[in-house]
């Protein structure tokens, strides 16, 4: 039986990115050989629009572009995924980088300038303080050696 991760489901080709889009990713479909992979969009799971305004983090709250405070949509998301992660007991996520969810120790800076700082996503967060290791698309390499 195959380890169950949790994955950003924009990275799988799923069209939930916030323009719309995905970020289609075949190093991380291709994981799928490996693991049973448990797509999530924690902003989808929150209640938000594809596409909506882009959102950043801001004094640990979510605004959107045109500040509306979106913190509690994306709280809503978050808790949902920890909820999938914890049935089907995963124990790593493999989330999109620099994500106001997904994110996972850079982030947006909250200017809408492409500024990154130092940070998490929501749901990256909740996820990491309930002992689920987190990785990002850049970080399969390290999922595979820990996890196969």
């Amino acid at each position: 039986m195959k380890t169950k991760i949790i994955v950003s489901a924009c990275l799988l080709g799923e069209n939930c990115k916030y323009n719309g889009g995905n970020n289609k990713n075949e190093e991380v479909i291709a994981l799928g050989e490996r693991f049973e992979l448990v797509p999530v969009c924690p902003e989808c799971f929150g209640g938000l629009p594809v596409p909506r305004v882009p959102s950043e983090i801001r004094q640990g709250m979510v605004f959107s572009k045109n500040g509306e405070d979106l913190t509690e949509q994306f709280k809503t998301g978050a808790e949902h995924t920890l909820y999938i992660a914890k049935e089907c007991n995963a124990p790593a996520a493999l989330l999109k980088e620099r994500s106001p969810s997904c994110g996972f120790g850079k982030i947006y800076d909250g200017s809408f300038s492409g500024k990154l700082c130092d940070g998490n996503g929501i749901t990256a967060q909740l996820l990491f303080e309930n002992e689920i290791a987190v990785f990002g698309e850049s970080s399969i390499k390290k999922l595979i050696s820990l996890y196969s």
